[in-house]
């Protein structure tokens, strides 16, 4: 029987992993079937049950469960726990082991597809939820000169950088202090990624992340918000607005966050080239 995988969250109609992993499977030639699961709000436990009942073998978590994926798993690799948020599962025996690729998706778009350098850099983050959560150990780990968590709400931002202090140069700051930052000369914001829910389709776009003024032309702008036509994000429209030059969307972090899903899976990393224009081509 072809083994079975799925994207699990609520929504999920609009996922685009089904048509990702389709594109993984042909060109790896491994025999599986990915499919979509909507579940309820309140039944995420059950509906992973049931899954693993019918001879399901692996599941990408998205909104809104990857923190109760986090609690479903039996054990998980050191940065899901670090992020206390898990994006895939993978069967195991009776069991469920728990990964986050959602950072090394990011940091091998940045730095393998796009050319970005972070090693030594001063690093942004907006936002200190879970999507911020989930890359900060990733870019840690490529040694950046430090990394600057800004969020609404401060106590969430100081909390996130006491938790991942011990692993690298990580502080908060207040989004009407970043301008400040960004005019230090030793201080200046060479990548600023957007980890907020501003720009995305589903909620109303409110105040911007940041000031315009945190931008430079030498700043390099990431969203992780993905937007398959050619117009930019909120995010991205922001950024060029304070002189950016070079930007990308989320796509690629997208796509590559689901071939570590799929190395985990299936032993094999994908190729990831073909994908972008497939999707690409969906908007057109």
């Amino acid at each position: 029987m072809t083994d079975r995988y799925a994207v699990i969250g609520n929504p999920v109609a609009h996922s685009k992993s089904p048509l990702i992993h389709a594109a993984f499977a042909r060109e790896t030639g491994q025999m599986l079937s990915y499919g979509r699961l909507l579940a309820p709000l309140d039944g995420f436990a059950d509906e992973v049950a049931r899954f693993a009942a019918t001879g399901g073998q692996g599941l990408n978590v998205t909104v809104p469960f990857k923190l109760e994926a986090f609690a479903l798993a039996h054990e998980c690799t050191e940065r899901a726990r670090r992020a206390g948020a898990v994006n895939t599962l993978k069967r195991v025996g009776e069991h469920w082991y728990a990964d986050n690729t959602d950072g090394a998706g990011l940091v091998h778009d940045l730095i393998e597809n796009l050319g970005v350098t972070l090693g030594g850099k001063h690093i942004v983050v907006l936002g200190a939820g879970g999507a911020a959560r989930g890359i900060l150990q990733p870019i840690l780990d490529a040694h950046p000169a430090a990394i600057t968590v800004s969020n609404r709400t401060m106590a969430r931002a100081e909390a996130l950088a006491r938790e991942f202090s011990a692993y690298g140069p990580i502080r908060a700051v207040a989004p009407a202090d970043l301008g400040n930052v960004a005019s230090e000369a030793h201080h200046v914001a060479d990548v600023v990624i957007n980890a907020t829910s501003y720009g995305m389709l589903d909620r109303p776009l409110g105040a911007a992340p940041c000031p315009v003024s945190i931008f430079a032309p030498t700043t390099f702008a990431y969203d992780l918000v993905y937007a398959l036509a050619d117009e930019p994000t909120p995010f991205l429209e922001l950024a060029r607005r304070g002189g950016v030059a070079r930007s990308a969307d989320g796509l690629g972090m997208l796509i590559e966050q689901a071939a570590e899903s799929f190395q985990l899976w299936r032993g094999v990393r994908p190729g990831t080239a073909h994908v972008f224009p497939l999707l690409r081509k969906l908007a057109a």
